[in-house]
């Protein structure tokens, strides 16, 4: 990890997210019917509450436009969504317009080549330890956990501790 990713990371105010590898295992789960099924973790999700009580906006791009995703997106109050987008760097770029925040504001969390472009923009490009090779190369950070396993809510604790807001934050969670 570069030295200055918690630098990078002091200055977040957007987080923006893929979806499959990333809140998502990756796997692709049949039923007996041929439809798609989603896993995702619950710590992920309290991750991205913690980060919007934070004041970070959380946004999502991702290449599939798929039901379940939707509904969780819903779920967890993420208000920037946008499916079925393989080329993520514009609507990145929209997304930074709509949240008021320069691309240096922003965090990106990804998974594979698709999301190379908008890493490459970020002030603070993000990688899931599973990630293929080449987008950890271009990470400031990678985390401990795979994508679908509480990386999402390692990467929000990462930024939140480095703005100095995880000790109180998660303090009001236990009471």
């Amino acid at each position: 990890m570069p030295d200055n990713a918690r630098e990078r990371a002091a200055k977040i105010k957007l987080l923006v997210l893929d979806v499959d590898g990333v809140l998502t295992d990756g796997g692709l789960y049949y039923d007996a019917d041929g439809r798609v099924m989603k896993r995702f973790n619950v710590q992920d999700g309290l991750g991205i509450k913690l980060a919007q009580a934070a004041g970070v906006e959380v946004g999502v791009i991702t290449g599939l436009n798929h039901k379940a995703v939707e509904t969780r997106v819903r779920e967890l109050g993420i208000e920037h969504y946008y499916p079925g987008k393989r080329r993520k760097l514009p609507l990145f770029q929209e997304m930074c317009e709509k949240v008021g925040v320069t691309a240096d504001q922003a965090a990106f969390l990804g998974d594979d080549w698709v999301d190379v472009g908008v890493m490459r923009k970020v002030g603070l490009s993000m990688a899931v330890n599973n990630a293929v090779p080449e987008v950890l190369k271009e990470a400031h950070w990678v985390s401990t956990r795979a994508g679908g396993h509480g990386a999402v809510r390692e990467a929000v604790q990462f930024i939140l501790d480095a703005q100095g807001l995880l000790d109180g934050l998660w303090q009001k969670w236990a009471d």
